[in-house]
């Protein structure tokens, strides 16, 4: 992906700043969680999703099983190495080892991270030091999926 395309994806992320925390949703201004927010920023970059991300209780991400975040990222987006992650790329998290990838966001500038925060809502912070240690995959948007 162009860095054009990567900066068109950061300012889709930017403009759902402030959606609140909606568990499974993915509407812009009404409500979303980490993975609305990828979805959301995937139709307005690429158009229709490519699957539907099924149902998903709370609490999965305190569970082992299917890597389910994982799996689709690595079918529907270009992996990148996670060091050369640029804004407007997507990070996975595992919050523990051997464990699913659970969180996701998006790199913002400055060292930040755009995602969905649990109870709050769409916000823009500092990505810390002990989540960089759990950064489980990075990925692009296709350039091929692109709209204009």
């Amino acid at each position: 992906m162009s860095k054009d395309n990567r900066l068109r994806a950061l300012g889709i992320a930017r403009s759902w700043l402030g959606t609140p925390y909606r568990h499974q949703g993915s509407t812009k201004g009404i409500g979303c969680d980490c993975l609305g927010l990828l979805r959301g920023v995937w139709r307005e970059l690429c158009g229709a999703e490519p699957e539907e991300p099924g149902a998903y209780a709370r609490s999965w991400s305190l569970r082992a099983g299917p890597d389910r975040l994982m799996d689709a990222a690595q079918q529907h987006l270009v992996p990148v190495e996670p060091d050369s992650a640029m804004p407007g790329d997507v990070l996975l998290f595992r919050w523990r080892s051997g464990a699913p990838a659970t969180h996701c966001a998006i790199l913002d500038e400055g060292g930040r991270i755009i995602h969905a925060y649990q109870g709050a809502a769409v916000v823009s912070t500092a990505l810390p030091k002990s989540w960089r240690g759990r950064i489980a995959g990075a990925f692009r948007y296709p350039s091929s999926q692109l709209v204009e």
